[in-house]
């Protein structure tokens, strides 16, 4: 097989299992462990509960039964999200969910951030200044905005950002920015924060542009102040649930190992 006729993705995947294969690469789990006392959706009442169905003790076997929203913890938002889009989560192509991780990080501003500050959007020019230092985004890449926001995972109301009056402030994608990295082919933006339109967002500008042009989004991704700004692989791995409008997903980056 020719290498015009591998996805730059594919390519991507190839040349991360050939270093795998050596043994010089780690496997990250960017995703949260599901429970009950996960940060939730403000408004969200119910969110998570598990149920046993078989015990050692009583049946010899260990079983149980869940349910949960869609859209809570680690988890993808599929284009049916939000209109126009339509795929639903289990209609998204395989292929899109494997591809090279391309991270822009805000996490300094973030920091430094006052009140009034913390809803930062991502600008397109930060994307094109990634571009100076890494080269063009790759077709198929998956893009990660790095907010720092999960520093305050185990702090609902700060990772959320929340106010007085109930608010949620922390940075998110310009439309702009979406816009930009529509025309480069790529396959879903993430954030490590509760959504990646800003906290303050009223009109879910990014969702809308995003899901409506047949991207995917991450949302609660863990930390991910291991990931280079360019090198590694994500591997998106959602639950296949027929007609979801998204679901629990569990993300791994492959990146190269120290040294390497």
């Amino acid at each position: 097989m020719s290498n015009k006729s591998i996805h730059p993705e594919n390519r991507a995947l190839s040349a991360a299992l050939a270093r795998f294969a050596q043994g010089s690469v780690r496997v990250i789990d960017l995703s949260y462990t599901i429970n009950d006392h996960l940060p939730p959706w403000p408004g969200d009442k119910k969110t998570f509960e598990v149920f046993p169905n078989a015990t050692i003790e009583r049946d010899g076997y260990f079983t149980r039964s869940f349910w949960t929203l869609e859209h809570y913890g680690t988890h993808l938002d599929a284009p049916a999200h939000f209109p126009p889009g339509k795929t639903t989560v289990d209609e998204i192509p395989a292929h899109k969910l494997i591809g090279p991780a391309v991270v822009l990080d805000v996490s300094n501003e973030n920091r430094r951030a006052t009140a009034g500050e913390a809803d930062h959007r991502l600008p397109v020019s930060r994307v094109k200044e990634w571009e100076n230092r890494h080269g063009s985004v790759p077709e198929g890449a998956i893009v990660l905005l790095r907010t720092g926001c999960s520093a305050h995972w185990s702090d609902a109301n700060r990772y959320r950002g929340l106010d007085a009056a109930g608010s949620m402030h922390f940075p998110g994608f310009s439309v702009e920015a979406v816009q930009y990295l529509i025309s480069k082919r790529i396959s879903g933006i993430g954030a490590d924060a509760m959504s990646v339109d800003a906290g303050d967002s009223k009109d879910y500008a990014v969702h809308t542009l995003a899901l409506g042009s047949d991207l995917y989004q991450l949302e609660n991704l863990s930390d991910l102040s291991e990931l280079p700004e360019s090198g590694a692989l994500l591997i998106v791995s959602p639950i296949k649930l027929e007609g979801g409008s998204g679901g629990p997903c569990r993300v791994f980056a492959i990146v190269p190992a120290p040294g390497t």
